[in-house]
């Protein structure tokens, strides 16, 4: 079976082909992924027009790349898929318009995926194949990405139960805009990052060590009795530290290195939040499998902390998290998620979705 998927939700031209056995597992072919942060960087964020315009001018290059990649057409294809939601809907018309009318010209099904589930379900890829029973239910994901964060637990593959959510900005986003006030440019989340690694190393310094070690800020929401997360505060309290820092003209003195301790602070902060609520779900939901997703599960503190929490902690629970090239934006997730709501959904309702699909910039998850 050959699937081919697209995803355009935000500032990435994406798209894959698959081939997927009866063993259930799948061999990636082709993963084509045309990335516009240079376009948008100028602008300090993505800008929902400008990324429509650019992915209207690069969805059908990448198309004709991954089919010739694989010596393939569309009328060798069995199935389509295609991210319908959320996401900017300028961008999200491109990519469902386009495999709408390959579905209709070659009369083949059409499967719509949600934004997220493609991200959970990247967890499933490997480079060369991958399997898409490995994980045991119930299974706890903890989804982190410049537009989401989210603990979604799911008890069968289709069924998802948010039990978790930021109520205001995503830890991606709150990266971003940290990075932006201490004039880093975009994306700034793995700058920040960066920075941080480079504060620990300055520690060795005891001078400095004691100077600047003693930046913490506060850790939103982390004792209240749910799951929910906030960043915006976060954000706030990194804002007018710096602002402070700049009144009193001490950013002046040295101040490469007070924002190097100031990315590492922030970043301990939203660590600590992610660690503890992530522990908090799993106590209450007791999961088999715990999964790290979404294009901030790239960060190698936020990924090894968890990690070795869990390790810990609850050795017996399996966990995982995507290989660094498919926790951003990619088609290659949106196609093992379709594969996984064709064969766990109602085949028949996929076979006409040409008619019906439509893009969806709320698209609720379910």
């Amino acid at each position: 079976m050959l699937i081919f998927s697209t995803e355009t939700s935000c500032d990435e031209t994406a798209v894959a082909i698959l081939k997927f056995n009866q063993k259930g597992q799948f061999k990636l072919l082709s993963n084509q992924v045309s990335s516009q942060i240079k376009i948008h960087a100028p602008w300090g964020g993505i800008v929902p027009n400008l990324a429509a315009r650019e992915h209207s001018k690069n969805i059908l290059p990448v198309i004709k790349k991954a089919f010739s990649e694989t010596s393939l057409s569309p009328k060798n294809m069995d199935l389509f898929c295609v991210t319908s939601g959320p996401g900017l809907i300028p961008a999200l018309l491109i990519g469902v318009n386009a495999v709408k009318t390959l579905s209709y010209f070659y009369q083949k099904p059409l499967i719509g995926v949600h934004h997220i589930e493609g991200h959970i379900y990247s967890n499933y890829i490997q480079k060369n194949q991958g399997d898409l029973k490995q994980f045991k239910f119930p299974i706890l994901n903890l989804v982190i990405s410049g537009g989401h964060t989210q603990l979604i637990l799911m008890k069968n593959h289709l069924e998802y139960e948010i039990i978790g959510q930021t109520q205001d900005d995503a830890v991606g986003e709150a990266f971003d805009k940290v990075a932006k006030l201490l004039g880093f440019e975009y994306p700034g989340g793995p700058i920040i990052s960066q920075q941080a690694q480079e504060a620990e190393k300055l520690l060795e310094d005891k001078e400095l060590a004691g100077k600047y070690s003693e930046i913490k800020f506060p850790r939103p929401m982390m004792h209240t009795k749910d799951f929910n997360f906030s960043f915006s505060g976060l954000k706030t309290a990194v804002l007018y530290f710096y602002q402070r820092l700049e009144t009193q003209k001490l950013s002046k003195e040295e101040p490469g290195i007070w924002k190097k301790f100031i990315s590492k602070a922030f970043q301990e902060a939203v660590v600590e939040v992610l660690q503890h609520k992530t522990l908090k779900a799993i106590e209450t939901h007791e999961p088999k499998t715990v999964l790290l997703s979404g294009g901030v599960s790239a960060n190698n503190e936020i990924l090894k902390t968890i990690k070795d929490t869990l390790k810990e902690q609850f050795p017996e629970i399996i966990f995982n998290s995507p290989e660094k090239d498919f926790c951003g934006d990619n088609a290659a997730m949106i196609g093992v998620a379709g594969i996984s709501r064709y064969l766990y959904g109602d085949r028949k309702k996929f076979e006409y979705n040409w008619k019906n699909l439509e893009a969806d910039s709320n698209l609720k998850i379910n």
